[in-house]
């Protein structure tokens, strides 16, 4: 009787590791760090190399100022995106967006300190309250503050997480003064093109929270 000799099949290869999802990759963050820097880097780069315009101080004062609208919508576009794409992971972007918001804001309102008023600080405090879109923008800048100084977890678990959510729910308040900021400014050159996307847009990240606020009252 012969013995039936039975040969080892190939060994199994273990399952490859799967791949993070690419927003949960860990470079995803530092990609985007670079990205909301670009802005910057180029404004830099115009100032150095002169290439800002006839009016370098106008230029740099308004697309700072365009930056942190920008970066205000795409803050408050976080939640909205996740809903609408089913990415939950969306929500580790959103700090870094509003504290570049913020940043963009500071170098707005040092541009203007600068190169309008040379940092006369009794210029500016007469300046700011006799022009409209300058207050309301100030107003806008002073809210933005505690929200940049309490945009940490030690500051969510000082606060509480409901007194923490009420305070950045100021946001509302601050997109809505920079849009007024902004209708002002295009409103000395009857030029309000601009305007008109900007105001679609938050109202439609406005909107979609009201919505959804008064079905969860239903």
């Amino acid at each position: 009787m012969s013995a039936t000799m039975t040969h080892p099949g190939p060994a199994a290869r273990p399952a490859p590791a799967r791949r993070p999802p690419v927003l949960l990759h860990p470079s995803a963050k530092p990609l985007l760090f670079v990205a909301c820097l670009l802005p910057f880097a180029w404004l830099l780069y115009g100032a150095l190399a002169n290439r800002l315009g006839a009016n370098p101080a106008e230029a740099l004062i308004r697309a700072t100022g365009d930056w942190t609208l920008r970066f205000l919508c795409l803050t408050l576009a976080v939640t909205p995106l996740r809903s609408w794409t089913g990415q939950p992971a969306l929500a580790r972007f959103r700090r870094m967006l509003g504290l570049f918001t913020f940043f963009y804001v500071v170098w707005h309102f040092l541009a203007y300190a600068w190169l309008d008023m040379g940092f006369d600080a009794a210029a500016i405090a007469t300046d700011i309250p006799k022009r409209p879109f300058a207050l309301v923008g100030f107003a806008a800048l002073l809210l933005m503050l505690p929200l940049a100084a309490t945009s940490f977890n030690r500051a969510i678990k000082a606060l509480g997480a409901a007194r923490w959510q009420a305070l950045h729910r100021a946001v509302y308040a601050i997109v809505l003064l920079g849009l007024l900021h902004f209708f002002w400014m295009r409103a000395a050159k009857n030029n309000f093109g601009e305007v008109a996307v900007y105001a679609a847009v938050v109202a439609l990240l406005l909107g979609w929270r009201l919505k959804r606020r008064l079905q969860r009252r239903d």
